[in-house]
């Protein structure tokens, strides 16, 4: 109790001297930062003891001001956050359409990747092994191929050779026997001959 009357003491001093600077205080109170008001206000406030005494109207100008700038920066944290939440909205909506476009993406290098062969989906690099596979397949067929039809070749050249020689021989052996028939038809007709004459 002792401690508010002298408080009140004190204010009752001050306020003397707080009606002379009154202009001051309004022009400094109601502009800058809330730091440099409270500096203003320590600056113009009185002492009392360990005390500072304030006046009453310039304790309700700062509480207004800082009470307004509380409810100006609140309208901005709203805001804030209500563009913060949009952003997060885009952003959600950008990844969703991230998540879709690398899904086309995929799709469509499994597309470019894939085709149908013989009514069946294959994978190109399926595809390619099946190609070379078949082409592997073929080359060894025709080098199966090109061996047989070479020994079948060498075969059918030696029986043609064969086939030459004994028609050479043939025709050898019909020369030789057309020789001696006609040898042996000259001796009987000779013979004949001889014995018509001695008969």
């Amino acid at each position: 109790m002792k401690k508010f009357t002298h408080l009140t003491l004190a204010c009752c001093m001050m306020a003397s001297v707080a009606v002379a600077q009154e202009s001051e205080q309004e022009g400094s109170l109601t502009s800058g930062t809330i730091s440099s008001q409270f500096e203003y206000l320590n600056s113009i406030s009185n002492n009392y003891q360990e005390y500072k005494v304030v006046k009453k109207t310039n304790l309700d100008k700062i509480q207004k001001n800082i009470t307004d700038s509380l409810d100006f920066y609140k309208v901005q944290i709203v805001d804030v956050q209500k563009e913060l939440a949009t952003q997060k909205t885009q952003l959600a909506e950008m990844e969703k359409k991230m998540v879709t476009a690398e899904a086309e993406k995929n799709a469509a290098i499994d597309a470019k990747d894939n085709f149908a062969f013989l009514g069946m989906p294959i994978h190109k690099s399926n595809y390619n092994n099946l190609m070379w596979g078949i082409v592997g397949v073929l080359g060894m067929a025709l080098l199966f191929f090109l061996f047989k039809f070479n020994k079948s070749h060498k075969v059918t050249s030696e029986t043609l050779r064969t086939l030459e020689e004994t028609k050479e021989e043939f025709e050898q052996h019909r020369k030789n026997t057309l020789e001696r028939e006609r040898k042996l038809n000259r001796q009987l007709v000779d013979e004949m001959n001889k014995r018509h004459v001695k008969a």
